[in-house]
């Protein structure tokens, strides 16, 4: 499209850059009044919406129009809104739902950033500076926060299992652990998918409970168990396959050099370790793909004080762990990295 007369197309595109914090801030209040939950069933009016949310009208309306310009809403000829392909997954019930992550992003992270500057000043996480041995300690005080973040982890996860699950055959594994994981979303995926495959999800005890209702929830109660513990002191044997999700980048070298070798202990000399991350491009380009592993970098550094690595870099740390790398499968945005003992 040729440019209009007088534009400015290098300080437009930079404006935008600059004021598309109030992207995240329309979809978080969209998220916050259930707009595409109401909308999941059909169009609706304003009036419709402003009393089935509680909102005032006119400014709900206004809102609208925001949904509509970032392309999660789309408006009838009848003047109703309805949800794009976009927006379908901000509804709670939609399958693979972005609600929670919306929830996490626009509620949580997005405050933690407003002090970005600090982190980068200092070298130090937003925890750090608040005297905290590290973020997910100061997120614990907050049992609101915790429940947030939890939710947002399994929409995360759900997100990401399909393309994990065609790009990893683990039919060859016999016992599979879950390292860190949380309520065990990822590995009930895996063994409903390989039926003769048997797991444990390893976390905090905190995460029990949740845990064992995704299990059985999974139907996968026979074949899967919860082990509570903390993998900087140690990690139960048992497994011939270790996988973790979104574990290793959220930690430092030393941090991260520390569970890699207790997980080298607890596997056998013919075991593999399944590090699902994504992957700094050696080489940075300006496109949306490389615009979220940087972000989602700077954001590791703000909060639990890891980062995102090259696939050199995961190298060397899995060789100072106690591993070698032999193989990496792209998963849409994120990686399967295979390593084996060294």
């Amino acid at each position: 499209m040729a440019a209009k007369p007088g534009s400015d197309l290098a300080g437009n595109e930079l404006y935008d850059l600059i004021e598309s914090y109030r992207t995240t801030v329309i979809i978080y209040v969209a998220a916050r009044l259930g707009i595409a939950d109401i909308l999941a069933h059909g169009a609706k009016g304003a009036g419709e919406l402003a009393q089935a949310t509680g909102a005032h009208e006119s400014s709900l309306r206004r809102l609208m129009r925001g949904l509509i310009a970032i392309g999660i809403c789309t408006q009838t000829a009848d003047g109703r809104f309805e949800l794009t392909p976009t927006g379908r997954p901000m509804a709670a019930s939609a399958d693979r739902s972005m609600k929670a992550w919306a929830l996490f992003e626009g509620g949580m992270l997005y405050r933690g950033w407003e002090a970005m500057l600090d982190s980068i000043r200092a070298g130090k996480t937003a925890a750090e500076l608040a005297g905290v041995d590290n973020y997910f300690e100061l997120m614990a005080r907050n049992p609101e926060a915790v429940e947030v973040f939890n939710a947002a982890m399994l929409s995360l996860t759900n997100r990401i299992l399909p393309a994990v699950l065609e790009a990893f055959d683990f039919s060859g594994i016999t016992r599979l652990m879950d390292v860190g994981g949380g309520y065990g979303q990822l590995l009930c995926a895996i063994l409903k998918q390989h039926q003769s495959l048997r797991g444990v999800v390893f976390d905090l005890p905190r995460c029990a409970e949740g845990a064992k209702k995704q299990i059985a929830e999974a139907g996968v109660g026979t074949r899967a168990e919860f082990s509570a513990g903390n993998f900087f002191e140690s990690v139960p044997g048992g497994a011939d396959a270790i996988v973790m999700k979104s574990i290793i980048h959220d930690w430092n070298d030393e941090r991260s050099i520390k569970i890699l070798r207790n997980c080298r202990q607890a596997l056998p000399a013919r075991g593999k370790l399944l590090l699902v991350e994504r992957l700094m491009p050696e080489r940075l380009e300006a496109n949306a793909d490389h615009r979220a592993v940087v972000t989602g970098d700077l954001n590791m550094l703000r909060g639990p004080g890891g980062c995102e690595r090259t696939e050199s870099e995961y190298r060397e740390l899995l060789g100072k762990g106690g591993f070698r790398l032999t193989r990496v499968a792209e998963a849409g945005r994120v990686n399967v990295i295979e390593s084996a003992p060294a």
